[in-house]
């Protein structure tokens, strides 16, 4: 697996997948980053436009739906997502 990039560019919303998708391993510094976020009680609008990079004031409904869809995923990747990575990566 290469190295994540920073900061990816983020779509509208997160894999659901049951396994790790490229998405998945391109964003992980992101889902990190969302998880801290929570940690640290940043309120939603915040982060929507420091992590995800979009405007939570001018796109509310696209800037929640990212938000809440990719902490879900970085929640996922937390309890079930990594042993993914532990094997490998994503199916072939």
């Amino acid at each position: 697996m290469k190295p994540p990039p920073l900061d990816p560019e983020v779509s509208d919303t997160a894999p659901d997948a049951a396994f790790l998708t490229p998405y998945d391993e391109e964003h992980l510094i992101t889902y990190l980053r969302l998880l801290d976020a929570q940690n640290d009680g940043a309120v939603w609008e915040e982060v929507a436009r420091i992590v995800l990079h979009i405007d939570p004031e001018e796109e509310p409904a696209r800037a929640h739906t990212a938000w809440t869809t990719h902490l879900a995923r970085a929640h996922w990747m937390a309890k079930s997502g990594y042993k993914h990575l532990l094997r490998g990566g994503p199916p072939n």
